[in-house]
């Protein structure tokens, strides 16, 4: 898809800092996929505000949204991480990145990866990282096509 086409199709989204009433929406996105659907509890709120509360009371935390005629349409947590390594330099991190199902593959995901991009320069980060479930291959694709290098392998532990 070509940028001009990409702007077509993303004109009127307004990108911004998610407020209380938002959370709804995106938990919902959230949800909408098969691995959110398994960790994913839309039904009590009572977590997510928690969470939002603290995500919202952070600095170093930005929960954005994607809206489009009042609508949350999009959604990602942006995070800078201060750091030792690389001379005290400091890294920004996506996660949680989300496209409602009736927006996808009409730009809106690279709109918000440029928005992101564009924030961690402004915030002199030496460079912005994420991680992909190993299953989401599509969205390996689209990292890699906007730029991004699988270069590291990730590990969890679940507490």
């Amino acid at each position: 898809m070509s940028d001009l086409t990409s702007d077509i199709l993303t004109s009127g989204v307004e990108i911004r800092r998610a407020t209380a009433d938002d959370v709804p929406a995106i938990v919902a996105m959230l949800a909408d996929d098969p691995l959110g659907a398994r960790r994913e509890t839309p039904e009590d709120p009572a977590p997510y505000r928690a969470a939002f509360a603290a995500i919202d009371a952070d600095p170093q935390q930005q929960l954005i949204v994607a809206v489009r005629d009042g609508r949350p349409i999009g959604t990602l947590q942006f995070t800078v991480i201060p750091g030792l390594s690389h001379r005290g330099s400091r890294r920004a991190l996506v996660e949680a990145v989300r496209v409602h199902a009736d927006e996808r593959s009409r730009g809106l995901g690279s709109l918000l990866m440029r928005w992101a991009l564009e924030e961690a320069r402004r915030l002199d980060c030496m460079l912005l990282q994420l991680t992909s479930d190993a299953t989401r291959l599509d969205a390996h694709r689209f990292y890699e096509r906007l730029g991004f290098e699988a270069s590291h392998l990730g590990f969890k532990y679940h507490l």
